[in-house]
């Protein structure tokens, strides 16, 4: 099984960067990633990954939550692995590591959501025993 790493220091965050980017294509470089995660950290997000050759190939952003309709859990921002390195297991090695945490600290839910443009992805989230469970409604304010 891949080892995952919690992104603590700033070289492991930036580290992320390029994965990310394959998600988050609007991220301009890693001093902008590191900026974000730093800043969401005060919310409770925290970043993790799975390196392989020395780089981070997956990435998995995740904030611990509690919900009126669930109570606590874990909602998982961003799960990606690097395209070219995909069915490796990676992504799924993410989700089993988050969904043991959230298991250890008591949360019943692991959440997330997925771009309604994102096939491949839900695909994969079926396999991991995913639901769709509601329709995620989004209004841009300008």
């Amino acid at each position: 099984m891949s080892k995952v790493i919690l992104a603590e220091t700033d070289a492991q965050i930036m580290a992320c960067f390029a994965t990310m980017q394959e998600l988050r294509p609007h991220l301009n470089d890693a001093a902008e990633l590191l900026e974000r995660v730093r800043r969401q950290e005060q919310e409770g997000f925290r970043l993790a990954y799975i390196e392989e050759g020395g780089e981070a190939v997956a990435c998995i952003g995740f904030r611990r939550q509690e919900r009126l309709v669930h109570g606590p859990l874990i909602y998982v921002d961003d799960l990606v692995s690097r395209a070219a390195l995909r069915s490796r297991g990676h992504g799924a090695a993410l989700l089993d590591w988050v969904e043991a945490l959230a298991r250890s600290e008591g949360r019943k839910v692991v959440d997330l959501d997925s771009g309604t443009h994102r096939v491949d992805a839900h695909r994969f989230y079926f396999r991991q025993r995913y639901a769709i469970s509601s329709f995620h409604f989004l209004k841009n304010i300008k």
